[in-house]
């Protein structure tokens, strides 16, 4: 426990009662799939969320809101919101497949091309700030672009406020090898030579989302990853409200490993490396589950032994495309998803 618990025990009363119908764990609403709430940022976290709103109905995104880079860079800037990109693809990653649905998510991720202001914005960006503009509500303007879109999901920023990434890096500086420099803004954080050792939010103390934080408490079962590790992942652990309701959830926690390692930021970084990092962040955290493709882990038995020492079983399968890059085939992570729901979750009323 720790000093938060009387928040967390306030947020508690934001979610739906345990025996109401549609809501609570013995409601009519989980009897067609569990809970997920999956956290994360970019191209990992819309992976993810592809897979999920397949297995689930009842789904929450939880995104980092550290982006500083390109048009979330530039808005966030000029007008001092949110960082819109991640929680833009989210919402693109639970558009449904049929043509309202794609339609939307490629209009939302639409990038304009010109000499002037508007190059390399992209629609869904300018639409989402627009939103949160006229409604001054970030969590509210997200569930009407929700709406319109016919998201299969919910999609909420990790914080309220907009975060900057900092992070330890030895070598950074090539013509000092040995030194460790400090590296700020996760667009550089995500591409830095050297060595990642650690990696920190400013402010040091950010408020969470009361409706991520209660998400995650109501939550059956909750995704981490796959997504860049330092700066898409572990950010979620660097909010102390976040990580408090991710150690206290009675919710079944999964981690999604990455397909292969991330230039720059985890160059040259085994499977089990990645579980030792975390646990360097968040030395409270339990999983339940670490998922990883089959045919990224040399090192089984190395794999593991890091596993356990966050409590956790390692489920191998095959998740990645057929064409050979590290990207994630939805329907192949659905099913890898769905497996461990059943063979992981406790018996619960959705099957």
């Amino acid at each position: 426990m720790t000093a938060r618990t009387p928040r967390l025990s306030r947020l508690r009363r934001l979610t739906p009662g345990r025996g109401e119908d549609g809501a609570g764990r013995s409601g009519r609403r989980r009897a067609a799939a569990p809970k997920v709430v999956a956290l994360g940022g970019g191209q990992g976290l819309s992976a993810s969320l592809a897979a999920l709103r397949r297995i689930s109905g009842d789904l929450t995104a939880v995104v980092t809101v550290a982006d500083d880079g390109g048009s979330s860079g530039r808005l966030r800037e000029e007008l001092g919101v949110l960082p819109p990109g991640d929680l833009r693809k989210a919402l693109a990653a639970l558009c449904g497949d049929d043509d309202w649905g794609q339609t939307w998510a490629r209009v939302i991720q639409h990038r304009f091309q010109s000499q002037g202001d508007l190059h390399g914005h992209a629609v869904g960006n300018l639409l989402i700030v627009a939103l949160w503009e006229q409604l001054g509500d970030p969590v509210q303007a997200l569930d009407l672009v929700g709406r319109l879109l016919g998201a299969q999901g919910r999609v909420l920023p990790m914080s309220a406020v907009p975060l900057e990434l900092q992070a330890l890096v030895k070598g950074h500086d090539p013509a000092r090898p040995e030194d460790v420099d400090t590296v700020r803004g996760q667009a550089t954080v995500a591409l830095t030579p050297g060595e990642v050792h650690s990696v920190q939010v400013v402010p040091r103390d950010p408020p969470a989302v009361p409706e991520a934080v209660a998400a995650v408490l109501d939550a059956d079962w909750v995704v981490l990853g796959p997504g860049s590790w330092f700066s898409s992942v572990i950010p979620h652990l660097l909010v102390p409200e976040l990580l408090d309701a991710l150690v206290e959830t009675k919710a079944r926690r999964v981690l999604s490993l990455n397909l292969a390692p991330q230039p720059g930021e985890t160059e040259g970084f085994s499977p089990q490396r990645h579980l030792e990092v975390l646990a360097r962040h968040a030395p409270k955290l339990a999983l339940d589950v670490v998922l990883a493709d089959e045919a990224a882990v040399p090192d089984r038995e190395s794999l593991a032994d890091a596993a356990k020492r966050f409590g956790a079983a390692v489920e191998l399968a095959p998740v990645a495309r057929e064409d050979g890059s590290p990207k994630h085939d939805p329907e192949l992570l659905a099913a890898a998803y769905d497996r461990i729901f059943r063979m992981h979750g406790r018996i619960g009323p959705w099957r």
